[in-house]
């Protein structure tokens, strides 16, 4: 006896945008261009490419090639984009040029269905000067250091100096590097800022901090002058956390 066999067949389709949770980072110096990449070698000729910033996702890009359509939006969030954006019609990469601080932040790219995010950093330079002999201190950025945060400053690739709130420790380590910045440095247990005094030409180089075991992209880089006198070069930093 032979029993009839109903076989099924399900097709599903799923519809939607779906978005990548990895974020790029990327870094520029403030007056400078940056290229933010969509990944794409080529456009295809259905293809829609949006680019959105800020919290409030604004749209502030897009390229249609359906409609045969390259819009920048300069207008929006006062103006602060206008004349710095470029798109290239081959690929939908986004340019800004002459870079500041107010377009720091998070950027979202939405190709077709596809979204891609990028977390854009802005450096700033600062100019600090001080006479041999004299102290000058290297901020912290911060107004108040948090319970559990672990400040660390570096020279070169040498811990100097770090304050951790965790284990209520705060340490110099002044003989290291020979012992050039013995009785020569001191932490502020408030902000976590550091100050090197009596000052000399074995303090030029390279000065970063780390706040909580993450580098903050301020480089400062000391210099001596014949005329005796010293210079720092400050990064600043400004990203959307």
């Amino acid at each position: 006896m032979f029993l009839p066999v109903l076989l099924c067949l399900c097709f599903w389709r799923l519809d939607g945008v779906f978005a990548d949770d990895e974020v790029k980072s990327v870094s520029v110096t403030e007056g400078d261009s940056v290229s933010l990449n969509s990944g794409l070698t080529e456009m295809k000729d259905d293809d829609v490419i949006q680019w959105r910033f800020g919290d409030e996702n604004t749209l502030i890009a897009e390229i249609n090639k359906q409609g045969d359509r390259i819009t920048v939006y300069e207008d929006v969030l006062d103006g602060r984009f206008r004349d710095r954006l470029k798109l290239d019609n081959q690929t939908g990469s986004l340019t800004v040029t002459h870079t500041t601080t107010e377009h720091a932040g998070d950027y979202e790219l939405q190709i077709n269905s596809v979204i891609k995010n990028f977390r854009l950093t802005v450096f700033v330079l600062e100019l600090v000067s001080v006479s041999e002999g004299d102290s000058v201190s290297l901020n912290s950025g911060l107004t108040e250091i948090k319970d559990d945060d672990v400040i660390q400053w570096i020279f070169d690739i040498t811990l100097l100096a770090e304050i951790n709130n965790r284990a209520d420790r705060i340490t110099v380590y002044e003989d290291v590097l020979d012992g050039r910045f013995r009785d020569r440095l001191k932490l502020d247990n408030q902000t976590g800022s550091l100050t090197v005094t009596h000052t000399t030409t074995e303090h030029e180089g390279y000065y970063q901090l780390q706040i909580n075991y993450i580098w903050v992209p301020s480089y400062i880089s000391l210099n001596v002058y014949g005329e005796l006198n010293i210079s720092f070069f400050c990064f600043i930093y400004y990203s959307k956390i």
